[in-house]
């Protein structure tokens, strides 16, 4: 029998394999294997829960007030050229009109 890897999230070694998954019963936690290989850095996904990586370009998919500017930043405002960053506001980018900003994955898909 092969061995299973150990969750990524919390160690534990009493991970099993369902349906290409491997499940975590400890903390509920489920990745691939592709996942498992997958590079140092931050994970984002964006609102329809696609991959997000460095340089990307994405589409804001609600309207986003922000702070100190008389506009909001519209829907369906293209970004190019995003970079992952930890946080909260884990996508850091420049858009049109507004200069640099910090977004969150959750209010962005990927074109």
């Amino acid at each position: 029998m092969s061995q299973l890897p150990k969750c990524p999230e919390c160690g534990s070694e009493y991970t099993y394999e369902d349906r290409g998954l491997f499940v975590c019963p400890e903390c509920g936690h489920e990745w691939n294997e592709s996942a498992e290989v997958a590079t140092e850095g931050v994970i984002a996904k964006d609102a329809n829960a696609n991959l997000l990586a460095e340089g990307d370009s994405v589409t804001v998919i609600k309207d986003l007030k922000v702070k100190g500017a008389s506009n909001p930043i519209k829907q369906g405002t293209k970004v190019k050229n995003i970079r992952l960053v930890e946080g909260d506001h884990n996508i850091d980018c420049k858009v049109d009109g507004f200069g640099p900003m910090k977004l969150k994955s959750e209010f962005v898909k990927k074109l």
